[in-house]
C-alpha cells in the first residue's frame, strides 16, 4: 500500500512551505484565507493555492462556520473557514507508544502477571474472532498470504518466505515496536493468533527486540497446535534458536498452568493501607 506524501516536506522556492500553514491551522483551529494571510504574511491568493493542493491531499478540510462559533457578516468564498483534517492531526506530534506503554505497566502492577496473561488471551480470542471467518475454506498458500494484512491492512513490509517447506510471515515494520520493545510479552498475541489460525506451531526466529530489524515467525506445519490449549506466553529467544546460528528446529513449549480466569479482578491493595485496616 502506498503511502502518501507528507505536505510538510514539500517546500516552495517562493513563500513558505505549506508546514506553515498547517501549523498555522494547528493554532488557530478554522480560520479563513484572508486570515491565513495575514497570520503568514503572504498574498491571499497564494494562500488559497495552498489550501487547494492541501485539500486535494487530505489534509485540510472546510469548516462549518456555526461549530466554529464564527459569525458570517457577509456570505461567501472569502468568509469560507478550513481547519486540519483528522488524517492531518497524525503529522503532528502524538505519545501513543508511551501511553500504551504505562497502561501496560500499570496492568502489570495492579494485577500481576496472571492478570496481564488472561488480558492478552482475551485480545487473542477477539482477534481470531475477526480473522476465522476469513480465512476459512482457504489454502495454507492462501491463509498466509491473507495474514500479510495481521497488522494493517494490505502491509506493504509484511511478506510470506518459504524455506523446506516451511513458510514464514516476516514483518520488517513492527506497528507497535516502541511498546513491545518495553513489554515484549505483547509479542505473545501475534504468535497465539497464528497458531490458533494456522493450527501448528509458530516460532518467532529473529526479532526486533534483539536488533534484528524485522520479527520472523516461521510457521512449523509438521506440529499442530494441541486442540484446547489455552493462550501460553512466548519461549525466550534462547529457547527457539542458538545465539550464534541459524534457527534451529522446533523447541516445545515449556508447560505451564494455565491463569485461572477471573471475572472481577481485584486491584493490588498498597501495604500502607493494608496496616491502617489492621
Amino acid at each position: 500500500m502506498g503511502r502518501r506524501r507528507t505536505p510538510l516536506a514539500n517546500a516552495r522556492a517562493s513563500g513558505p512551505a505549506p508546514s506553515a500553514l498547517l501549523q498555522a491551522l494547528k493554532r488557530g483551529g478554522s480560520l479563513t484565507i484572508r486570515e491565513l494571510a495575514q497570520d503568514l504574511g503572504i498574498t491571499y491568493e497564494a494562500v488559497r493555492q495552498q489550501i487547494a493542493e492541501l485539500q486535494r491531499a487530505g489534509w485540510v478540510t472546510g469548516a462549518n462556520a456555526a461549530a466554529s462559533g464564527a459569525r458570517l457578516s457577509r456570505p461567501g468564498p472569502a468568509s469560507r473557514r478550513y481547519r486540519l483534517s483528522v488524517a492531518a492531526e497524525h503529522l503532528f506530534p502524538k505519545h501513543y507508544d508511551a501511553l500504551s506503554a504505562e497502561l501496560v505497566q500499570q496492568l502489570i502492577e495492579s494485577f500481576g502477571g496472571e492478570g496481564v496473561v488472561e488480558i492478552l488471551g482475551r485480545m487473542t480470542d477477539a482477534r481470531v474472532r475477526r480473522w476465522a471467518p476469513l480465512l476459512q475454506s482457504l489454502s495454507v498458500k492462501q491463509k498466509l498470504k491473507a495474514l500479510r494484512s495481521l497488522y494493517e491492512d494490505q502491509d506493504a513490509y509484511m511478506e510470506v518466505e518459504w524455506r523446506d517447506g516451511a513458510p514464514a510471515l516476516i514483518e520488517r515494520n513492527c506497528p507497535f515496536l516502541n511498546v513491545a520493545q518495553a513489554h515484549p510479552a505483547i509479542c505473545s498475541v501475534s504468535i497465539n493468533t497464528l497458531e490458533q489460525l494456522l493450527g501448528c506451531r509458530v516460532v518467532r526466529e529473529r526479532r526486533f527486540q534483539s536488533g534484528h530489524g524485522r520479527c520472523v515467525f516461521r510457521v512449523r506445519l509438521d506440529q499442530p497446535r494441541p486442540q484446547g490449549e489455552t493462550f501460553t506466553l512466548e519461549p525466550s529467544e534462547s529457547q527457539t534458536r542458538p545465539a550464534d546460528g541459524p534457527a534451529a528446529g522446533p523447541a516445545s513449549r515449556p508447560a505451564r498452568k494455565p491463569p485461572t480466569p477471573r471475572t472481577s479482578p481485584r486491584r493490588a491493595v498498597p501495604d500502607r493501607q493494608r496496616r491502617g485496616s489492621r
